[in-house]
C-alpha cells in the first residue's frame, strides 16, 4: 500500500490539497506534528473540498512515534536526491511504501536523509529551480507508484456521470 508522510507542514492549503489525492487514490496519509495550523481550519476545507472527510490519515507526536508503528521501504522525496522517481521500483502495492515530503519552509531534516540516502529520490527540474510546491510533489510520487502498480483499486473510466457520458 502506498503511504504519504508530511513531516511538520505548515501550509493547510497544501495539506488539504495532499488529503485531497490521498482520498482520491486510497492512499493513506501520515501527519508528523507539530503542525503549522489546526486540522479544522476552513483552508483544509476548501482545499480538501468534500474529500477531507473520506481521507483515511494519522497523526503523531514525532518522527520516532511515526517510525515505529510504521514498518515498511521510506523513500524522501528532496532537493538533494540523486535519483529519480522512476530510478526506484515501486510496483508492488502489497508493500507498505512510504513517501515522505518535508517542511515546506525547511525540507525534511538532514539527519533523516542521511540515515537512508539509497532511499532520497529528486524530481528532475531546472537547475535554477529550488523546489515545487509539496501538494504537487506528492501527486506526482503517488501517481509515478501507481503507474508502476497499474492503477489498483482506482477507476479507469468516470463513473458518477457514466463512462460515455462526453459522447452522448
Amino acid at each position: 500500500m502506498n503511504h504519504v508522510v508530511l513531516y511538520q507542514p505548515e501550509i493547510p492549503q497544501n495539506t488539504g490539497n495532499i488529503m485531497r489525492t490521498c482520498a482520491a487514490t486510497g492512499t493513506k496519509l501520515h501527519l508528523i506534528e507539530p503542525l503549522g495550523f489546526s486540522l479544522d481550519i476552513k483552508a483544509i476545507r476548501r482545499s480538501g473540498m468534500d474529500y477531507v472527510k473520506d481521507c483515511d490519515y494519522t497523526t503523531y507526536k514525532d518522527w520516532e512515534e511515526f517510525k515505529s508503528k510504521n514498518p515498511g521501504k521510506y523513500y524522501y522525496l528532496t532537493r538533494y536526491g540523486k535519483k529519480t522517481p522512476s530510478e526506484f521500483d515501486l510496483s508492488h502495492y502489497e508493500e507498505e511504501q512510504y513517501f515522505v515530503l518535508g517542511r515546506e519552509s525547511t525540507g525534511i531534516p538532514l539527519e533523516i536523509l542521511k540515515a537512508d540516502t539509497d532511499h532520497c529520490m529528486r524530481l528532475p527540474m531546472l537547475p535554477s529551480a529550488r523546489a515545487l510546491n509539496v501538494s504537487n510533489c506528492a501527486a506526482i510520487i503517488v501517481y509515478e507508484a501507481l503507474r508502476q502498480q497499474d492503477y489498483p483499486n482506482l477507476s479507469h473510466v468516470e463513473v458518477q456521470k457514466g463512462e460515455d457520458w462526453i459522447y452522448e
